[in-house]
């Protein structure tokens, strides 16, 4: 039986020795978190986790504590298990996570309620903290600037050779637990559930030594340790296929659950043994588009965007939208690696629908800049457009570029940046911790919903102090 809230209960009356009190920022965001609408996303995303969760069943860990959980998590980077031991430990927030005396959920409950929350509840989560950031005087909505950063999925450095060897390790794994679902009768040879986890491991291992060595003594012995190791890879994979056969007769969840496994990675691993046979055999060069980068975050894009530290990175790239006041007013997670120009229309459509006119200010990068964006900005009537031109520019561009007003929205541009830095070093974007593109999406929500949730507390305990 899905529960709302507990019945009220002030730990603060109960020990006025202590003198707790939430501090002014605290204050604000406990009001902020009353909102009605916000709650109710939140619970009708809750609700589906069975068809009968409202009215049957034990009473469950309240809406009200999982969305306030979740919100003190991101707020200060803790990990579940980290987020379950302080909030025990602290009166102060136990009161502003309503559990008052009781106990507060075991970390793998409040990670179960927090995968049911849909990337789509996400953003609409944020559209009604942006209206209550413009209800609070927090912003106007009169300037809009965006940009784009990478956020990296956890997985390690994609070779191909700990890919092969990361999909026998996993195909082995599962044909392992099929032999104790349909029985190692079917199998007397024992050859249907060999494991090659080791030999494979040991070839990933044996290729990683070569390339330590001088480059023309170690090619070919690389190329020969590739074709064991590819074997092996195919071998593994003609083995899952043939269990995937036998596990069709049999019944029951687990057996359910295993072709639902096999049915996801098996292709995954005829897509990494492909690329490895194109650019090791063949000598081809793969396109990053068509490459497999993990078996268990494939939707990780490989982006290159000329950093000096870090040319290349591993995870996804994020477009976000800033207006004044430092309110983070969108955020999209793009699949692949397309160009920062083609999220601009998209942009300014979003801030009409949300603050119900054009900005008066549009700021970008140069890699937002282009002819189709300048003409949309002006016909959606944005009085200025700032998006200075790459490459060689014309003397009247030169002169247009130089006016006053241009450099000063530049400089207000180059705040995003810092924006981005916060997000990465204090609200989670540097790496995601959560599984699969969903996850990705979550993550990213959530890192800016604590950040937004910060500053209109802020601001509203700002106007309270003056």
């Amino acid at each position: 039986m899905l529960r709302e809230r507990y019945d009220p209960y002030s730990l603060f009356a109960a020990v006025p020795q202590l003198q707790l009190a939430f501090e002014p920022e605290l204050a604000e965001l406990d009001r902020v978190l009353d909102d009605e609408p916000l709650f109710r996303l939140v619970r009708d995303d809750l609700v589906r986790r069975y068809p009968r969760t409202a009215d049957l069943g034990r009473p469950s860990t309240p809406v009200e504590v999982v969305l306030r959980l979740l919100v003190v998590k991101h707020l200060y980077s803790w990990s579940y298990e980290d987020t379950e031991r302080f909030v025990a430990d602290s009166l102060v927030l136990r009161q502003f996570c309503r559990l008052a005396l009781e106990p507060v959920p075991h970390h793998t409950t409040l990670l179960r309620w927090a995968n049911l929350i849909r990337p789509a509840t996400m953003h609409r989560l944020l559209d009604r903290v942006v209206a209550l950031a413009c209800a609070a005087r927090a912003t106007r909505g009169r300037q809009l600037r965006t940009d784009s950063t990478v956020v990296e999925t956890d997985v390690h450095h994609p070779s191909d050779s700990r890919l092969l060897a990361d999909g026998v390790r996993v195909l082995s794994r599962l044909v392992g637990r099929a032999r104790a679902v349909v029985g190692a009768a079917v199998d007397a040879a024992g050859a249907l559930f060999r494991d090659r986890t080791r030999a494979a491991k040991k070839l990933s291992r044996a290729i990683g030594a070569t390339m330590a060595r001088g480059r023309a003594r170690a090619e070919q012995r690389r190329r020969d340790l590739y074709d064991r190791l590819l074997a092996v890879a195919q071998a593994s994979r003609r083995q899952a296929e043939r269990v995937r056969r036998v596990l069709d007769d049999a019944p029951g969840a687990a057996a359910n659950r295993l072709r639902a496994a096999l049915d996801r990675f098996a292709p995954l691993v005829d897509r990494v043994v492909d690329q490895t046979t194109r650019r090791v055999r063949r000598g081809e060069p793969v396109p990053a588009a068509e490459k497999v980068l993990s078996l268990f975050a494939p939707h990780t894009a490989l982006i290159q965007r000329g950093k000096a530290r870090q040319p290349t990175e591993f995870g996804a790239r994020v477009v976000l939208d800033e207006v004044d006041g430092g309110i983070v007013s969108r955020d999209d997670v793009l699949p692949g690696n397309p160009p920062d120009a083609r999220g601009l229309p998209t942009s300014l459509a979003h801030h009409r629908a949300r603050f119900g006119r054009p900005p008066v200010l549009l700021a970008g990068d140069r890699g937002t800049d282009s002819p189709e964006n300048e003409r949309t900005a002006q016909e959606a009537g944005v009085a200025r457009v700032a998006l200075p031109k790459p490459g060689h520019t014309t003397p009247d561009r030169r002169a247009h570029e130089r006016q006053r007003w241009f450099r000063r929205a530049q400089r207000f541009r180059s705040g995003i940046e810092g924006r981005i830095s916060l997000l990465r070093r204090r609200f989670g974007w540097r790496r995601c911790r959560y599984h699969g593109a969903a996850g990705l999406e979550r993550w990213v929500g959530w890192g800016v919903l604590a950040h937004d949730r910060r500053v209109v507390a802020r601001a509203a305990a700002r106007r309270q102090a003056a």
